[in-house]
């Protein structure tokens, strides 16, 4: 799936007033930081998460992986947070639904 610039722009503004759900600890993404990310996405279809490394190299690093392991799409990248989208067919209340 991806997303429009016109859907971008919708979620982005749906995103701008929620609070990092996930955050990586020292020990970067864990497979406990995966599954608690998958749980997010599960229940909410929009996340925001912040990544806690040192350098960008390593953030990008941790983007890239989170984005392969849970199938996610990018909606925004801002300096150490990042605001991810996965639909989630099975949830009928509540759903995001796109422009």
């Amino acid at each position: 799936m991806s997303l429009t610039p016109a859907q971008k722009r919708y979620l982005r503004g749906l995103g701008h007033d929620l609070h990092p759900l996930v955050r990586t600890g020292s020990a970067g993404l864990t497979d406990a930081v995966l599954a608690e990310l998958e749980r997010a996405l599960a229940d909410h279809e929009l996340v925001k998460i912040r990544l806690l490394a040192d350098d960008r190299e390593q953030r990008s690093q941790y983007l890239q992986q989170v984005l392969t392991t849970t199938g996610a799409e990018l909606v925004q990248r801002v300096g150490h947070v990042v605001l991810l989208y996965r639909p989630n067919p099975e949830k009928r209340r509540g759903r995001i639904e796109l422009p």
